[in-house]
């Protein structure tokens, strides 16, 4: 029986990445029913949103989504649809792979790290104050009244709710992972020797979570020694947990170890629903040259496919990935040693070239 898989085909590059995704996933011979959605700035004139209903009504019935990169404005317009969509389908996981493959080029070898971000609370949640508004400057008489720390007038406030809930949930979430995919160690990351009644909560959670798991190394870091130790030292590391806001920065900081956001897939996990992502952005000024890498969004669908189930398909195609990165022939600009050599191939043909790999012995 065939799998329900919304594909949402997001904009700028986006559209040519979910093509060419959707050949290798369908390649290692899976079945899938994709049920095809537009979102993003692409969408905007004529739904007058990011999200159209269909889209949401289709992962609310497939309850999985492989989702092409989309534009999020910095400083204006809507809010992130990535982050929409995590608090409407309670995607309490982002799960960040980061791993060496040979051809990449990168000042290191060897790092298999697997990032845990909470995605629900701490400040992504949004809750926000703007500067000068009547309600912004209220909360700033009141923590001024009941605080010796003292708030200056014209200030823009956001809140930072970190829960024993969430924070027990995907530490457990991380703890299961390691012991079904057999890692060995479990490094929470905090700022709890400053911020006691946040961090402080993420930490001591962690603790009473790592108890259950007593098979299972574990460990604290807090946060800046966190970033060093990674750049020192970073095959030492196994599985790092983090809160939301340190989770997105050094998932990317994991991601330059190995070469970049151009081979760093992602997922979005909830109880019921996950969607697959590259972690990188739509590149719009690349739109439908053929040219952007398609490794991220690649990889992403075989995280999927191990998420269903699908190992031996999941393995096949992230090997095909790494054989025909290794090689070196098949690679878009970007893969080259010279970013200008002129047999460096488009999107889809490095598509091809993963497909092909998938049929060799």
């Amino acid at each position: 029986m065939a799998y329900e898989i919304t594909l949402v085909m997001g904009d700028g590059t986006g559209p040519e990445l979910a093509e060419a995704t959707r050949r290798c996933v369908d390649a290692t011979g899976v079945a899938i029913n994709w049920d095809v959605q537009e979102a993003g700035v692409d969408v905007m004139e004529k739904a007058g949103t990011p999200l159209p209903q269909a889209l949401l009504d289709s992962i609310a019935r497939t309850h999985l989504a492989l989702k092409a990169p989309i534009t999020t404005p910095v400083g204006k317009g809507f809010r992130s649809v990535n982050v929409a969509l995590r608090q409407m389908f309670d995607l309490y996981c982002c799960l960040r792979p980061c791993k060496t493959y040979r051809g990449v080029r990168s000042k290191y070898k060897g790092i298999d790290l697997v990032l845990f971000r909470e995605n629900t609370e701490d400040l992504y949640l949004g809750i926000e104050f703007k500067k000068g508004a009547d309600d912004t400057e209220e909360l700033i008489r009141w923590l001024n009244a009941h605080g010796e720390k003292k708030v200056r007038a014209g200030s823009g406030i956001s809140i930072k709710p970190i829960s024993t809930e969430g924070t027990k949930r995907i530490h457990k979430y991380a703890f299961e992972y390691a012991r079904k995919y057999g890692r060995k160690k479990i490094t929470t990351v905090h700022k709890a020797n400053i911020m006691k009644f946040t961090d402080g909560l993420w930490l001591e959670a962690a603790r009473e979570v790592a108890a259950e798991y007593p098979d299972i190394e574990f460990e604290d870091r807090i946060v800046d020694n966190m970033c060093m130790q990674l750049v020192q030292k970073p095959e030492t590391y196994d599985c790092l947990v983090l809160p939301n806001l340190y989770g997105d920065i050094l998932s990317d900081l994991c991601a330059g170890l190995v070469g970049g956001l151009g081979v760093a897939p992602g997922a979005n996990i909830g109880e019921k629903t996950a969607t697959f992502e590259a972690t990188h952005g739509s590149a719009p000024k690349y739109k439908g040259q053929n040219k952007v890498n398609p490794t991220a969004l690649i990889l992403s669908g075989a995280l999927m496919l191990r998420h269903i189930g699908e190992e031996k398909a999941a393995k096949r195609l992230e090997k095909a990935v790494a054989k025909v990165i290794r090689e070196g022939n098949a690679v878009t600009y970007d893969m080259k040693p010279q970013r200008d050599d002129p047999t460096a191939v488009g999107t889809r043909e490095m598509a091809e070239a993963i497909v092909a790999a998938m049929g060799r012995k």
